[in-house]
């Protein structure tokens, strides 16, 4: 079957806006929060809620494909083959509980393992960041220009300050050394907007030392198609369904960060 991934891609828009809407609605009400794998790690009744909503119009819609999500859907997903949808109902829920801001919901269409759709909605900036594989990607409508290479001493990294925090290496190759010589660094509290940054020039580089493949898979998308490598800690591609690091940054930046973090590959942070 051959799908039209600009109607699939819209058809999607409208359902994550409705789902937008549901959580701009949670905001004035009390939210039952729950922790997973650690105190820092936090779920709420709203991921559920999201996440069994778009997967429920997915297959009503289109009920050969396949949805994997965060919190329940698709946890004996062994394969990419077919049409699969990745989704990330909150991405940032702790920024969700806390800051009611700087959250966005995340949805990738992923097709023989490879990429076609990302779609990125910052809910409360109302910013929609979308790609659809060899069109380019977009926000709010507007193309993103392809990237240029840059320097570290001119970048600006995304990146969480507990990786620092839990720094085991000394010296030039350390991750404060990174950022010691980098321009800024800056940390949003969601994968999935601080990779749309890199996408549209607002981050030139994203780094994370664990993420799952809803975290970054609609990210994948659209960083290809402005010209981000985004590899993990040893330039592989990351994959669909297993957790990986993430390295995304624009050309002749990534092989400068790959020395301060390739190193890092065995440990658990």
């Amino acid at each position: 079957m051959n799908e039209n991934w600009v109607e699939v891609k819209n058809t999607a828009l409208k359902w994550i806006e409705e789902a937008g809407e549901m959580l701009k609605d949670s905001l004035h009400d009390s939210l039952s929060v729950n922790t997973k794998s650690n105190p820092n790690d936090l779920v709420t009744e709203m991921d559920y809620k999201i996440e069994r909503y778009l997967t429920d119009r997915i297959l009503h819609t289109f009920p050969d494909h396949k949805v994997l999500g965060e919190e329940e859907a698709g946890a004996d997903i062994q394969s990419t083959d077919g049409v699969l949808w990745i989704i990330d109902p909150i991405d940032g829920t702790t920024n969700f509980v806390h800051q009611k801001f700087n959250f966005a919901i995340s949805v990738a269409v992923v097709k023989d393992g490879i990429g076609q759709i990302g779609i990125i909605f910052n809910v409360m900036q109302d910013e929609w960041f979308t790609a659809i594989a060899g069109e380019g990607a977009y926000l709010n409508g507007q193309k993103l220009a392809s990237v240029t290479e840059t320097d570290l001493p001119e970048a600006v990294i995304g990146l969480n300050g507990r990786w620092l925090a839990r720094e085991k290496r000394s010296g030039e190759q350390s991750l404060h050394t990174m950022v010691r010589k980098s321009r800024s660094v800056r940390s949003y509290g969601s994968a999935a907007i601080e990779l749309a940054y890199v996408a549209c020039g607002r981050l030139d580089s994203y780094i994370s030392f664990r993420l799952s493949p809803w975290d970054y898979a609609a990210g994948l998308v659209m960083l290809d198609e402005v010209g981000i490598i985004t590899t993990d800690f040893q330039k592989r591609k990351p994959s669909f369904l297993e957790k990986s690091k993430i390295l995304a940054a624009r050309p002749g930046l990534h092989d400068q960060l790959l020395h301060y973090v390739h190193n890092h590959e065995g440990f658990d942070y």
